[in-house]
Formats: structure tokens, C-alpha cells, sequence
């Protein structure tokens, strides 16, 4: 059956097809940042060539330590908040195929039967006839996406699909970084745990010391007393460092989803000089491209300038068109016949007149939208070089302050055995031996802290590189 808006199709499909070419609002160009400069080499640190400048994936690898490469295979397996965001990327891609659907048509197959009984006031009827009506059709409508509002969302959706992916990965860095953290500085409590042991030990040792010398008469009870006071600050020291232990044991056990009641990591100390590996400095520049959540801020950006050509398409009329094609009958058998076809058509514009400044905000408020995007991109770019520059200057800094720290240690422990020696000859009272012995458990103290700190600058930079991450977002 031939109808008669069969005539002219092709006219008026085309000049649709020609308008949906346009799409209003701006397009997008990545931001402008700061300069990024030379990153300021410390000492002993080179610039890598290109081909060499890349950090592995597993950069974690680097420290040596098979437990560490242990619990961090398990963060992307199991961390809850990791799953989150992997869920929230699942919905970004959903949400681009929802979008994506508006650019066609909508088609539907609609079959009813209705049965009916016309009142006894009806003219046409007689009263009291009952009939059947059998319909079956096609119903179709679409609206062209004229003027990009469609294709504009597309590009915000799909901006926004990558920014979560970056997101996605610039979460599970940090909680690798945060999971080498805690498992360092429980390490580190562990150094502390045996050189407390190994002090307590010893102060034992000096208390027995003064008691015999006390009772012998050759030594007042004072020494005692402050024996048995240095003693106890030790063994008080050594209980304190079990909470810290704690609550870094407890915090690996929820990075790699775990109860914190059932984990458990073995007494294991640092070695007395730890690996510290040397990331490879490339280019200031690539920051851009290997910092995860910088490339997660871009991407917003990207959406948020989409958005506004959203917001812009709303100031033109909207065509849309419906149609139907079909049958209808009063008897089944007849049904799809030529005598009872259907068809309707009903093409529709919509302009909008006055809406008391709704449009004109909603595109003030995507303007607004996209600058600060803009201003949070530009923020993360300048935040990410004081990343960098401030763990290379920790690392500088504090390789540096070790040399101290050891040579502080030895001539503690000199001094202390030459103290004790002292002591026992008489020459000096236990005062001076007290002095020495906290002197020293000081400078310990100081030195393992310095060597945990010097590993979490290292894991840090790792972190404020990139961490081996490198993928080309649009």
C-alpha cells in the first residue's frame, strides 16, 4: 500500500541529516597550565633519556621485599573502595549507551484486541450490539538531534567514562602508596620493638650493676633508683610502639580487604641499611600524562565544556516526528488486509518563548561549571610538581641527615661503654651513666625514624610520578 507522504522522503530526510551535522557550543581544547620546568636534580640524581624514563607497574618491585609484592597483589583483587570506583567507571559506560540511543529512532510493535458495547443513546448502534476490534501496528518517532544537544552529552559522558577510568587508577596508586606505607612503618616499629628489646636488655644489666654496688656499699641508693627509673622508661617505650605496631597492622589488613582480626604480618625488622630504590626523573611535562589523577581532573574539564553546548542547544526548537503504520478489523481472519491499513504521521516543533531565565541560567551555571574544572585541573598540575619537588628534597635531605644520625649513634654507644666503665671504677656517679644511656636510646631512636622516613619519601615520589601508570586519554 503506497501512502502519500511516500512521496516525498528523501527531500526531508536529507535536509535533516545536513542539520544534524551542527552541533552549538564551544569545542573543547585541553586547559593551559604553568611552565613545567626541569624538576631541580639533588645531588647523585640524574635526568633519564627518554627511552629509559619509565617506572614499572609494579614499581612496589623495586624495594626487594617478596611480603610487600605479596599484600600489594592483593589490593586491586580485594580492596572495597577500589571496587567502588571500578563500579562507578561500569556505570559512566552505561550511562554513554543510554545517551548514544537518543541519536535513533524509537520502534514499537503494538497488537491489541478491544471488545466493546455500545450504549442504548448511541445513534449509529443499535443497543446492546458487543463487537471486537484487532488491531496490530508499527509506531515510530524520533527526534533529530539538530542541534548537538545529543552528541554534546555523548562527548560529556564519554569525557567523564574516561575521567573515572583515570579515577580508577589514580585510586589504586594511592592505596598501593598507602598500603607500602603502613607496611614500612610497621617495619620500622618492628626495628624500634628490638632495639627497645636490646635496651631494656642492657638496662637490666645496669640495675643489677648498681644493686650489687649498693650493696656493697660503694654506691648510693640513688643509683638505684634511677637504674631501675631508666628501666622502666625503656620497657614503657617498648609497650608504646606495640600500638603504633598495631594500628599499621590493621590498617594494611583493610588496604587488601581483610579483617583486622584475623591479620596478622610476622616480626620482621629493617634491614640496618633498607633498599631505597631511584625512580628515573624524566620531564617535568610528563607528569601530565603519567599522573592519574591529573588525567582524571582533565577529562572533567572535557566534560564540563560539553555540558555548556548542552546547555546552549536548549535555546533552539526541537523538531521531532511520529508515525504509525498498521491494521485494523473487526475480525481477526481479515485482519492484514489491504482494506484495513492504517497510517499517521505527525511531525512536532517545539520553540520555547519564555522560561523567566531558566536556559540562560543553566548555561551560566555550565560556564561556571567548566572554570572550575579548569581551576581544579591547573590546581592538581602545580600540587603534583610540590609532590615531586618536595620527596626529592626528603630524599636529598634526609640521606644527608642519616650520615649524622649514625656517627650520633656510634659516639652514644662509645660514650656510654666509657661511661659504664667509668662507673664501675668509681670515677664517675650514675648520673652521668643515665645521661648516656638516654643520650643514646635518643639517637636510635632518631636513626630508625630517619630510615623509615627516608623509605616513605621514596615510596611518595614513586606515588607523585605516576607510579608506572601511562595511558593516552582523548
Amino acid at each position: 500500500m503506497l501512502h502519500p507522504f511516500q512521496n516525498k522522503p528523501k527531500a526531508l530526510f536529507t535536509c535533516v541529516l545536513l542539520l544534524t551535522g551542527c552541533a552549538v557550543g564551544p569545542d573543547y581544547h585541553r586547559p593551559d597550565t604553568i611552565s613545567l620546568d626541569q624538576y631541580h636534580i639533588p645531588e647523585g640524581w640524574t635526568l633519564a633519556t627518554p627511552q629509559d624514563d619509565h617506572i614499572p607497574s609494579n614499581w612496589w618491585a623495586l624495594y626487594n621485599d617478596p611480603k610487600l609484592n605479596e599484600l600489594e597483589n592483593k589490593v586491586a583483587q580485594s580492596n572495597q573502595t577500589l571496587a567502588q570506583k571500578e563500579a562507578t567507571y561500569r556505570q559512566s559506560l552505561a550511562v554513554i549507551q543510554a545517551t548514544q540511543a537518543g541519536l535513533f529512532p524509537i520502534l514499537n510493535l503494538d497488537t491489541n484486541v478491544n471488545r466493546s458495547k455500545f450504549s442504548g443513546g448511541s445513534i449509529n448502534f443499535a443497543s446492546g450490539i458487543i463487537f471486537n476490534t484487532y488491531s496490530a501496528s508499527m509506531q515510530a518517532s524520533w527526534t533529530p538531534d539538530l542541534w548537538g544537544s545529543v552528541r554534546r552529552s555523548i562527548e560529556a559522558n564519554e569525557a567523564t567514562a574516561d575521567s573515572d577510568m583515570a579515577l580508577v587508577a589514580a585510586t589504586l596508586l594511592s592505596l598501593q602508596s598507602q598500603l607500602a606505607v603502613d607496611y614500612f612503618q610497621l617495619r620500622s616499629d618492628d626495628s624500634q620493638i628490638k632495639m627497645l628489646t636490646d635496651t631494656v636488655a642492657a638496662d637490666q644489666k645496669y640495675l643489677e650493676l648498681t644493686q650489687d654496688r649498693y650493696t656493697s656499699g660503694v654506691a648510693a641508693l640513688t643509683d638505684v633508683l634511677l637504674a631501675k627509673s631508666q628501666l622502666k622508661i625503656a620497657q614503657s617505650q617498648l609497650v608504646d610502639v606495640g600500638v603504633n605496631r598495631a594500628q599499621m597492622e590493621h590498617g594494611v589488613a583493610v588496604l587488601i580487604g581483610q579483617s583486622a582480626s584475623h591479620f596478622h604480618l610476622p616480626f620482621f625488622p629493617l634491614p640496618e641499611i633498607p633498599l631505597i630504590p631511584k625512580p628515573p626523573l624524566g620531564l617535568s611535562s610528563n607528569l601530565l600524562q603519567r599522573r592519574p589523577d591529573i588525567a582524571s581532573a582533565e577529562r572533567g574539564a572535557a566534560a564540563a565544556s560539553a555540558q555548556i553546548g548542552v546547555a546552549q542547544a536548549a535555546f533552539f526548537p526541537t523538531f521531532s516526528i511520529t508515525g504509525n503504520d498498521g491494521f485494523q478489523s473487526s475480525r481477526y481472519q481479515q485482519l492484514l488486509t489491504q482494506p484495513n491499513g492504517t497510517w499517521g504521521i505527525t511531525p512536532d516543533i517545539l520553540q520555547p518563548l519564555f522560561d523567566a531565565g531558566l536556559r540562560q541560567a543553566n548555561k551560566a551555571q555550565a560556564i561556571a561549571a567548566y572554570d572550575q574544572a579548569v581551576a581544579n585541573y591547573r590546581e592538581l598540575v602545580i600540587e603534583a610538581l610540590q609532590n615531586v619537588e618536595d620527596n626529592l628534597s626528603a630524599q636529598s635531605i634526609l640521606t644527608n641527615e642519616l650520615v649524622f644520625q649514625d656517627e650520633a649513634v656510634k659516639a652514644s654507644q662509645e660514650t656510654l661503654d666509657l661511661t659504664v666503665d667509668q662507673y664501675q671504677e668509681g670515677i664517675v656517679n650514675y648520673l652521668i651513666v643515665a645521661t648516656a644511656q638516654a643520650t643514646l636510646l635518643t639517637a636510635q631512636v632518631n636513626e630508625i625514624n630517619v630510615r623509615a622516613r627516608q623509605l616513605i619519601a621514596s615510596i611518595q615520589l614513586m606515588e607523585a610520578l605516576g607510579g608506572g601508570w601511562e595511558v593516552q586519554l582523548k
